[in-house]
């Protein structure tokens, strides 16, 4: 052993501190949420402020049909990568793909871990940001329709 009688290694000493970790990652995960709330609030205000309800239209239609295309296109893609690893795990016979150094297995795991994410959590969240913007441009319509008649600082329309 390389530890002498009078050593302990440091897990033997210490337990994890479980709750450190976890305030972390949830400061830095908050801190990181920081830029797209304001671009989902900040978006729409300042369209509707400086160019009127007609641009704020514009940019919610395009915002809801990216957002729908967006989410349905990691949905799709991150479930495929997730089930091409499960497919080539079901591979019997004398060409399986399923030893674990072969290079294509080694690409599905790749594919997996990173199409989980994906179909779990990036496509929805689109969902969130659509129905953000979505509320954000209805509640100060009212706001909007006050600046020049619905016309925006720089008068558009």
């Amino acid at each position: 052993s390389l530890l002498t009688d009078n050593q302990h290694s440091s897990f033997e000493r210490e337990k994890p501190d479980y709750m450190s970790c976890v305030l972390l990652s949830t400061q830095k995960s908050l801190q990181e949420m920081i830029q797209p709330l304001l671009l989902i609030v900040l978006s729409p205000l300042a369209c509707g402020l400086f160019f009127g309800v007609i641009s704020v239209t514009g940019l919610m239609i395009g915002c809801i049909i990216s957002s729908i295309q967006l989410s349905m296109s990691m949905s799709n893609s991150g479930g495929a990568w997730s089930n091409a690893k499960k497919y080539i795990e079901r591979a019997t016979g004398e060409d399986a793909l399923r030893s674990g150094t072969s290079n294509e297995y080694m690409a599905s795991l790749v594919g997996d871990s990173l199409g989980d994410p994906l179909k779990d959590t990036a496509g929805p969240a689109l969902n969130v940001m659509m129905k953000g913007m979505a509320i954000i441009s209805v509640v100060f319509a009212d706001v909007f329709l006050g600046v020049n008649q619905g016309r925006g600082v720089y008068m558009v329309g």
